[in-house]
């Protein structure tokens, strides 16, 4: 996969899965999937479209977004994501805070960024650098 491609997908999942959130958030969502394709040795579209680890992959709804400025910060905030330390200490499983999924248990609790709540496994843990 292409650095472009990786870029587009990530810039698709910020999108998708926290466009209402503030920066910030934004940012934590983009280094969860960041970190997911660092700790699996895949690549961040695998991540994406792997069966039902993000919402907006499986149900049902295009993937074309139609939110112009929307989409623009997300690619702004994917490739900062790209250049910037993970601040979320290895996190790479999040939900927002009007749910409640039985494995957040059995997860370390990192921090809440905007209206997601965010987990790592500590054996998933890689720090990593960019």
């Amino acid at each position: 996969m292409s650095f472009l491609e990786g870029l587009l997908w990530l810039t698709l999942n910020v999108y998708h899965e926290a466009r209402s959130e503030p920066e910030i958030g934004q940012l934590a969502v983009a280094h969860v999937t960041l970190n997911r394709a660092i700790s699996k040795h895949t690549s961040v579209g695998e991540v994406v479209t792997a069966p039902y680890q993000f919402s907006w992959t499986f149900q049902k709804k295009s993937y074309f977004p139609t939110e112009f400025n929307a989409l623009q910060q997300s690619a702004g905030v994917a490739l900062k994501a790209l250049t910037t330390p993970d601040f979320t200490d290895g996190a790479t499983f999040y939900h927002r805070t009007d749910v409640h999924p039985n494995w957040a248990s059995d997860m370390v609790f990192i921090a809440q960024y905007g209206s997601h709540l965010f987990y790592r496994k500590d054996r998933d843990f890689v720090h990593a650098t960019f």
